[in-house]
């Protein structure tokens, strides 16, 4: 399907946002002033996997998480979101690779103002802990909305072009965040499958630990989740600007029993 023809099927489909305070989920009716073709092409891409207006009016989600290593060690969590605010609750019961030296689950959370953690009910807190907290917790909730979150406002677009890989054809699509204290920003880079207008796979950087040079490559599975494509299943390692990974065995992430709308409130989030 070419690209002009998949602009009208999806800008038709469009979902009204219902409103809210964050600014995210306000989403007009008609489709934004695209800075380029890369722009547009992120737009359709939500268009067809589910805005943020969308994943706004389901309020919430809790869902179990999973992440395994090569050496088969494994964080596993409950997750908990609120999407007014972006709040956050993790309770892991598997913590092979975050504070394995704690026995016993932890929960860690972010109520809008503070990150915080627990180990077997206590609140810890030591300051090195509580800055891994403060990347966990924002992270998992952006991987969860990443799709959604990529018409935020602040963002940078170039169109690559076009490539293929493996008989599919792909747009590639740069993304980069306008800093404001001139500190590294993470870049993106999508491949966006022209027969589905969804990503295949992505390029990205980690700045918060200044893996900005040398990319992991992640690549997606959806499923259909109420009317949201969800990539529940992730898998990534570490690779070049051109996409080229080794032999070395992948990290996998899923996310399952995904389930939204589940009445949380602010107080679910607390300390």
């Amino acid at each position: 399907m070419k690209y002009h023809q998949l602009i009208m099927i999806f800008i038709s489909a469009l979902v009204m946002s219902c409103g809210g305070k964050d600014q995210t989920a306000r989403q007009e009716k008609a489709p934004p002033q695209f800075q380029n073709k890369g722009h547009e092409l992120i737009y359709i891409m939500t268009q067809k996997a589910g805005d943020y207006a969308t994943l706004w009016n389901k309020r919430d989600v809790v869902y179990t998480y999973t992440y395994r290593t090569p050496d088969n060690k494994a964080d596993i969590s409950t997750e908990k979101l609120l999407f007014d605010g972006e709040l956050s609750y993790g309770l892991y019961q598997i913590h092979e690779r975050t504070f394995p030296d704690l026995e016993g689950p932890i929960e860690q959370g972010y109520d809008g103002k503070e990150y915080w953690l627990k180990h077997n009910g206590h609140i810890q807190s030591d300051t090195t802990r509580l800055k891994r907290v403060a990347f966990n917790r924002p992270t998992n909730f952006y991987w969860f909305a990443m799709f959604q979150k990529l018409l935020d406002p602040g963002l940078n677009y170039e169109y690559l072009g076009e490539e293929t890989i493996d008989n599919t054809p792909y747009d590639v699509v740069k993304i980069t965040f306008t800093s404001t204290d001139e500190k590294p920003t993470d870049v993106y880079q999508l491949y966006i499958n022209q027969k589905t207008a969804l990503v295949d796979q992505f390029l990205f950087t980690v700045a918060d630990f200044g893996v900005m040079e040398t990319p992991n490559l992640m690549k997606v599975e959806y499923e259909q989740i109420e009317d949201l494509l969800i990539p529940t299943k992730r898998r990534y390692k570490k690779s070049t600007w051109e996409a080229a990974v080794s032999d070395a065995p992948w990290i996998t992430v899923t996310w399952t029993n995904i389930q939204f709308n589940t009445g949380l409130s602010t107080k679910d989030f607390l300390k």
